[in-house]
């Protein structure tokens, strides 16, 4: 099966080179603007005037800036996951696992925004946005074993609060390794995951 999210932006090699490149100029005038002030602080002018591009390319491309957000975590987690997945060997424990690995490396960056204040406000959204990327991942395998639709959607969204929630507390201290938590947490977790159809982390 696939584990390519519809819910996930295009492979960069599928975008224009040129929206790629406003994209990329975005997401970076964003982060270095949360790096500065809290989120609720930021305008969708600061983003433009530190991208250098105007307020109409802007919305070309994202309806706001929560809208910009989703894309941005995204892109980053896709960057996290498919060399992961790359690695699994098919099982539903080796998916799962490196599912969790990839969670974890992505909000291992989160340590590095040094604005203190815009951290503790930027967390929150990250975590509820990374949540919905994690469930609609996983909703791609449950469908692709047939699993009931309603079905599917508790269990991706129980296994995603689960997972993102974990991590987000691993993050805090990042004691025992990655590696450790994730052989902690898999059990916990794979029971959500295991449809009469199959396994959303198994290919």
């Amino acid at each position: 099966m696939s584990f390519s999210p519809p819910v996930l932006p295009p492979a960069e090699a599928s975008v224009d080179p040129r929206i790629r490149r406003t994209r990329q100029m975005l997401f970076t005038a964003f982060k270095s603007l949360l790096e500065e002030k809290g989120f609720d602080m930021i305008t969708v002018q600061d983003i433009a005037e530190r991208s250098t591009v105007n307020r109409a390319t802007f919305y070309d491309h994202f309806t706001d800036k929560f809208a910009l957000l989703d894309a941005m975590i995204g892109d980053q987690f896709r960057a996290h996951i498919e060399p992961r997945l790359a690695d699994a060997d098919g099982s539903c424990e080796a998916g799962l696992r490196q599912l969790i690995l990839a969670v974890c490396d992505y909000l291992g960056h989160l340590g590095s925004v040094p604005c203190q204040k815009a951290r503790k406000q930027f967390e929150p959204m990250v975590e509820a946005r990374l949540k919905n990327v994690v469930r609609d991942f996983l909703l791609v395998g449950f469908r692709a074993h047939g699993t009931p639709e309603a079905d599917a959607l508790l269990r991706g969204t129980v296994a995603a609060w689960a997972i993102c929630g974990a991590v987000f507390e691993w993050s805090r201290t990042k004691e025992p390794s990655a590696e450790a938590f994730a052989a902690a947490l898999l059990p916990l977790v794979k029971p959500t995951l295991l449809s009469p159809g199959g396994c959303a982390t198994a290919r």
